[in-house]
């Protein structure tokens, strides 16, 4: 009998915005973010995670940041960008999860806090090493990414169903 398998969510915030007399929805990235983002795409690169799909929020800072960083990667996953991330909260975000095709086995959310924070904590029922610890303390900050292993169905994915396996963010506190 075999194990069920491993698959991975990635967690990415969105760079540092800019608070320009715009939508929230429109808001574009800060000169920290353009600086940023690249940074999240270069270390998602040497993570060695085959990312097989990317879910976006469609709200601007958001799509540049993950434009900035997919340019890092050798092979960019499939992208579909999702309203539903856009003020997400764990729930809806799980919600989501859910809904992915088992096809993919590791699978990068970009979008926004309160949800990115609010879904890495409610996923993850254990962690390796430090990690818990770090996102703790720094509060997933812009460009802040948190890698999530769970085991089965997409499905089946639920609160405190996942392992916190690392933490990263460019400005560590």
């Amino acid at each position: 009998m075999s194990a069920e398998p491993t698959r991975r969510i990635v967690l990415l915030r969105h760079a540092k915005a800019d608070w320009p007399d715009v939508d929230d929805h429109d808001r574009p990235l800060a000169e920290r973010g353009r600086k940023d983002a690249p940074a999240a795409g270069r270390w998602l690169a040497g993570s060695g995670i085959p990312l097989d799909l990317a879910l976006c929020s469609t709200a601007a800072r958001t799509r540049e940041t993950w434009k900035l960083a997919a340019h890092e990667l050798d092979r960019r996953p499939r992208t579909v960008y999702e309203e539903r991330i856009y003020e997400a909260s764990a729930g809806e975000l799980i919600a989501l999860i859910n809904e992915i095709s088992d096809e993919a086995k590791d699978v990068l959310i970009v979008g926004h806090n309160p949800g990115m924070h609010a879904v890495a904590d409610a996923l993850a029922g254990s962690a390796e090493g430090d990690a818990l610890a770090r996102m703790s303390r720094s509060g997933f900050p812009t460009s802040a990414i948190a890698v999530l292993a769970v085991t089965g169905s997409w499905k089946s994915v639920e609160h405190s169903g996942a392992r916190l396996v690392s933490f990263w963010a460019p400005h560590p506190k």
